[in-house]
């Protein structure tokens, strides 16, 4: 690791299109990751990333060029079977689907390791699909996410307040897999989670710009520090991403709204009926 700075990693040509992927998987990622704290399946973006990745994986073991249809093609199949899955567990068995969840998540995990156990370069891959590239991205890989990601929220804000079951899976199957390829399944998981957890309790407009704001602040500061300081990009950003909602936090918009039910002012009780 690198111990001086290196102003000239702030370049326009290289942060430029990270920060535009950025955007694209906070686009979609915020809107779908309140509808994960709500329904209180936190794991389910790390299970299916996870699954997407082990799909990747398989292409890779079957020697399908990178980036071709057929990865692509790999990687949504087994995010949407893993989709299928889940929202089938969930209708046969509520109660225990976080759990379900936390085992898929960890076969397609090990699965991968298996996988690439025996390629020279899986060591290499694995962390890939782990932390991402996303510093390495150019603006023609983009094009594809781009419009993916507006139909995919055309098809959220459409169907918002009644986002479950089949739809509910099904959308985010498919916006994790775009997402996995560009940034990795860890911060998949920081852009789910992070903003709507620092928003906790708030609603409306006021949370949507708040969770952007954070999401925003969150991807441009760490891609900077990492250029800056010779870091990893992708944990770079799932750090700076938790900093930045923690600092959100400080704000007395935000502070009063993430108060605890118990904290808040509350009515009066009406008194007692005078007895008889």
């Amino acid at each position: 690791m690198s111990t001086g700075l290196n102003l000239d990693g702030l370049d326009a040509s290289i942060l430029g299109p990270a920060c535009a992927a950025g955007l694209i998987v906070l686009s979609t990622h915020v809107l779908l990751g309140r509808r994960v704290l709500a329904r209180n399946i936190i794991f389910i973006d790390l299970a299916i990333a996870q699954i997407a990745a082990l799909g990747v994986i398989v292409a890779q073991y079957l020697h399908v060029a990178g980036h071709s249809v057929g990865v692509q093609l790999s990687a949504t199949g087994a995010a949407l079977a893993g989709a299928i899955l889940l929202s089938f567990t969930d209708k046969r068995w509520p109660r225990i689907q976080e759990p379900i969840i936390g085992v898929l998540f960890v076969m397609a995990a090990t699965g991968g390791i298996m996988l690439l156990s025996n390629n020279p370069e899986g060591s290499e891959h694995l962390k890939e699909m782990l932390v991402g590239q996303i510093l390495w991205v150019s603006y023609d890989q983009l094009l594809w996410p781009l419009l993916l990601s507006i139909v995919l929220l055309a098809a959220i804000i459409w169907r918002l307040n009644n986002l479950t079951g089949a739809w509910f899976y099904t959308l985010f199957a498919v916006a994790i897999t775009a997402s996995v390829q560009l940034v990795g399944v860890y911060l998949v998981f920081a852009s789910l989670i992070v903003p709507g957890l620092a928003t906790i309790g708030m609603q409306g407009r006021a949370q949507l710009a708040w969770a952007y704001g954070i999401g925003v602040a969150g991807y441009v500061s760490g891609l900077a520090l990492s250029a800056v300081f010779d870091l990893p990009s992708g944990p770079m950003v799932v750090w700076s991403l938790v900093a930045c909602g923690l600092l959100a936090k400080l704000h007395p918009d935000v502070r009063r709204n993430n108060m605890p039910i118990d904290r808040r002012v509350r009515p009066a009780p009406a008194p007692a009926p005078p007895e008889s």
